[in-house]
């Protein structure tokens, strides 16, 4: 017979030790080995053939399936098991060995080690073989042809078992780092295997420390690594300690079965049920197997899987950083997300079954955004996420509602052509710092809602509009939308809404009602603030000639400066204003979003000045530069002046300073919103309008109840 060349392993005899000792030997991907402490497991479970003939062992499987299961064994360079007895003590031995190429009911095997075969068969007995199956085994009980120092020849059996030596399979891991803490000290090692409730890991003690530093009473804190990023950690009890030569392992339980990723909330995500529904495949961090698994059901902000659990692979709390939800193959949406409970299902045909839910950690804005489209049109078939618009469609909707008035087309019709042309690119692009509601019937626009990321981590909203002949649905219906984008979104990082904001004219009634409403049953500045501004025009007359007096001066304002803004609007109103359009200390520097609107084809800048007078700060002045008609009102293309000393600052000196400031900057006649609006009132500035603007902090003490406010005037729309 024909020798093999072959890794020698370890070997397990009448003096291996006891199953929680065995090491768990490092594993290639989708390895067929099995474990040391499998084979233990395995030798003590497998009943005598001389009492069994398998019956009641588990699922048939006949010759040729068999034979098959060896073929691939062989393609994996795997190895099988041969359960010895010893005739005298009736002792097992668990033989690892490499079956050749089979074709037919004789199987050649070559030890994996050095057993001394020819010996092993005058005093051992062969009981049966053990075939990786899975997560299972084969067991099959052959007759001896042969046995030698090479190896062995058998007669495979007609009928064989399916055969699994426990209720739970163990999932082994590969280059998964562990650090065990209890009272400050951190002990490193290694993951071994795990399921869905429980895990092994195998720690070192590094000088000075002792293993009796760790109490096995009392609970610990146990955290996985890959490389540089923490996969899970969670607060597990000790189940059993197994002391090694110079490590031990530890078998743990985590404490809680669901964690709290995000606070409690009474408003959640609406969950849908798809028919197709999705699947989420993914390469198990800790094994490195793929893995795919049917979607029950799934919101914007998270969704729902169920699993046998026997081969349960999820373990709450842990992190999967690269998920793909496919839909059918149609389109994939890459993720990733954490499982943040597992409940088993409860009714007889739910037995041995598990629901696990995974929450959202981060998704591209593309991605979300298409998740959310077709989980509002399940919800409602009308309506419509960044769907492609007919543009002559969408202006003859904003004429006919009277969101575009005489007297704002007559400032906007100079630029007609650059608003077509930058609504073009925001309608039918769909870039990813802005999105657009719809509420849509055969083609027919009946009701419109707008939102763009003017600011860092801030989205405006504008444009709300809908037909009378709608009646209040179709406007009720948006504003619905955008509350559930806001609350799928918020707390995806990547997605940048710490801050939703508005602007409104308080004789408005319904954005009055709403958001002002809102900020009114919030009641707290902090949560949700609304702040009025001057909305003025700048005097011709001073165009021409912007000079500034003896002992004033304008120049680029600096962090002191905005620090003082900071301190004069928490004691002038004490809201979220300043940090959601970026005047705070800490983020007015940070122009990256400048360049994420230039690469959509998109103009922003933004440049601020400080007006002082014998070098005291008078006014803050920002000037906002964007594409006409970005905002029809011009509310993103205009100046926001703060008055921080209204006193001895006359509005001539003011106007001047803004002239001087456009100049500077390149810019025509824009528009300026003056904060505080006592400083317009009380100076006798000429107000074309009042604007409120609306800021509300999304990730912030009780937002909950903008959402709770916002679904009771929506109510009746669902």
């Amino acid at each position: 017979m024909k020798k093999m060349t072959v890794k020698k392993p370890t070997r397990f005899d009448e003096d291996t030790p006891g199953i929680d000792h065995l090491p768990i030997a490092s594993e290639s991907r989708d390895s067929t080995e099995v474990t040391g402490q499998e084979k233990a497991e395995l030798a003590a479970a497998i009943p005598d053939r001389s009492k069994s003939t398998l019956e009641d062992a588990g699922r048939k499987i006949t010759l040729d399936h068999l034979i098959n299961r060896l073929n691939f064994v062989n393609f994996q360079d795997g190895r099988i098991q041969l359960h010895f007895s010893n005739r005298d003590s009736g002792r097992s031995r668990l033989i690892p060995a490499f079956p050749l190429p089979c074709s037919g009911p004789e199987l050649e095997c070559v030890w994996s080690g050095e057993p001394d075969g020819a010996c092993l068969g005058q005093t051992h007995e062969l009981k049966c073989i053990l075939v990786p199956h899975g997560e299972k085994f084969i067991q099959a009980a052959p007759e001896v042809i042969e046995i030698h120092p090479d190896g062995c020849r058998l007669a495979l059996p007609e009928i064989s078992r399916e055969i699994s030596h426990r209720r739970i399979e163990r999932q082994r891991c590969q280059n998964i780092t562990v650090h065990l803490v209890q009272n400050s000290s951190s002990f490193p090692g290694s993951l071994l295997d795990f399921t869905s409730s429980s895990f092994r890991v195998d720690l070192r003690a590094v000088p000075p420390q002792r293993f009796d530093w760790i109490d096995a009473a009392r609970p610990v804190q146990v955290v996985f690594h890959s490389g540089r990023q923490t996969l899970y950690s969670s607060e597990c009890r000790i189940l059993r300690v197994t002391p090694g030569r110079d490590t031990h392992s530890y078998a743990l339980e985590p404490l809680k079965h669901e964690i709290q990723r995000y606070r409690k909330a009474e408003f959640r995500s609406d969950r849908q049920v798809l028919n197709p529904s999705p699947n989420i495949i993914f390469r198990h961090p800790l094994t490195q197997k793929r893995v795919d698994i049917k979607v029950v059901d799934l919101s914007g902000s998270g969704f729902a899987v169920e699993e046998d659990e026997a081969a349960s692979v999820l373990l709450p709390g842990l992190i999967l950083p690269e998920v793909e939800l496919s839909f059918g193959n149609i389109f994939k949406i890459r993720c990733s997300v954490q499982v943040v409970f597992r409940k088993p299902l409860t009714g007889p045909e739910k037995r041995q079954r598990v629901r696990c839910g995974l929450a959202l950690i981060d998704v591209s804005a593309h991605d979300h955004i298409k998740l959310l489209g077709m989980l509002h049109q399940v919800k409602d078939r009308n309506a419509y996420i960044c769907n492609d618009i007919d543009l002559e469609a969408l202006w003859d909707f904003l004429f006919e509602t009277g969101f575009i008035y005489p007297a704002k087309y007559t400032l906007i019709e100079k630029n007609k052509k650059e608003i077509k042309e930058t609504y073009a690119k925001l309608y039918q692009r769909s870039p990813d710092i802005a999105r657009h509601f719809v509420y849509q019937d055969n083609g027919v626009i009946l009701g419109h809602m707008a939102t763009i990321r003017f600011w860092e981590r801030t989205w405006l909203i504008h444009h709300h509009a809908a037909r009378k002949s709608a009646l209040p649905k179709a406007g009720l219906v948006v504003l619905d939308q955008i509350g559930r984008f806001v609350h799928d979104t918020f707390r995806i990082r990547g997605l940048h809404m710490d801050y939703m904001v508005c602007y409104y004219r308080p004789q408005n009634r319904f954005p009055s009602r709403v958001f002002g409403g809102v900020a009114r049953y919030i009641n707290n500045p902090q949560d949700c603030s609304v702040d009025p501004f001057a909305y003025v025009r700048i005097p011709d007359a001073v165009t021409a000639a912007p000079v500034l007096p003896a002992g004033w001066e304008i120049e680029p304002a600096t962090q002191e400066d905005l620090e003082q803004l900071t301190f004069f609007y928490e004691q002038a109103s004490g809201g979220v204003m300043v940090k959601a359009i970026d005047l705070d200390p800490g983020g007015w520097r940070e122009e990256a979003l400048c360049q994420e609107f230039q690469n959509y084809g998109f103009r922003r800048e933004r440049h601020l000045f400080a007006l002082r007078a014998s070098g005291r700060l008078k006014a803050l002045i920002v000037v906002n530069i964007s594409d006409i008609g970005l905002n029809l009102s011009d509310l993103v293309h205009c100046l926001n002046v703060f008055i921080l000393e209204p006193r001895g600052l006359p509005p001539e000196i003011l106007y001047s300073a803004l002239q001087q400031t456009l100049r500077t900057t390149g810019q025509q006649q824009i528009p300026a919103l003056i904060f505080p609006l006592s400083y317009a009132e009380e100076n006798g500035i000429a107000i074309e309008k009042v604007y409120h603007f609306w800021a509300f902090h999304t990730v912030h003490g009780n937002n909950q109840a903008y959402y709770k406010y916002l679904s009771r005037l929506t109510r009746y729309v669902q």
